[in-house]
């Protein structure tokens, strides 16, 4: 699959206002369709996103990750994809979304996007939210699963931000990548399977 036809799977699966009104059943075909396409966090980090410099909050990104921590952790993402809400002395804490299943990702994303910048989904639009707003929504099963620390000089790759126009796209996108349980496990330990 060459770049531009990765590019093309973002485009054809752009925001849709009304997606998380949609079955269960449409969003695992979906992400039946974006695995036969052959996508993979290689290709996906390779054609996606915009490289930048710096973690802003409010954005969406990803990365490869190699933890400091990693032999006595349980399980770990080797490819995050995180909505930073807060900035520590070494790295950030945010939300990494692949710690739900896809179907819930969107369902978080949704209420997320209450804390949106901008009356509409386009390339300007950000979160806009911290751990004080969150902690009121943090009984939320979906939240306290994604909720993850990262220190930068671990981060293995660019960091790719991703456009606010296609954060539907990226929540659908099969590219987890857990490191000592699959991901179907990690989901039924976090109880969001």
């Amino acid at each position: 699959m060459t770049s531009n036809n990765m590019l093309d799977v973002f485009q054809r699966h752009k925001y849709d206002q009304t997606i998380v009104k949609k079955s269960k059943t449409w969003f695992d075909q979906q992400t039946l369709l974006l695995m036969k396409e052959g996508v993979r966090p290689t290709r996906v980090h390779k054609s996606g996103g915009q490289v930048v410099s710096t973690i802003k909050p409010g954005n969406l990104y990803m990365f490869f990750y190699d933890p400091k921590g990693k032999d006595t952790l349980p399980h770990y993402d080797r490819f995050p994809l995180v909505f930073p809400f807060s900035k520590t002395e070494n790295g950030f804490i945010g939300l990494n979304m692949h710690y739900l299943p896809t179907r819930l990702r969107v369902v978080l994303l949704d209420n997320l996007l209450k804390f949106k910048n901008t009356k509409t989904i386009d390339e300007n639009t950000r979160l806009r939210y911290s751990w004080n707003v969150l902690k009121g929504i943090s009984k939320h099963r979906l939240v306290t699963p994604c909720v993850k620390q990262y220190l930068t000089d671990h981060v293995q790759s660019q960091i790719k931000m991703i456009s606010a126009d296609n954060w539907t796209t990226a929540m659908m996108l099969p590219v987890e990548s857990f490191a000592k349980e699959s991901k179907t496990k990690v989901w039924k330990q976090v109880g969001v399977n």
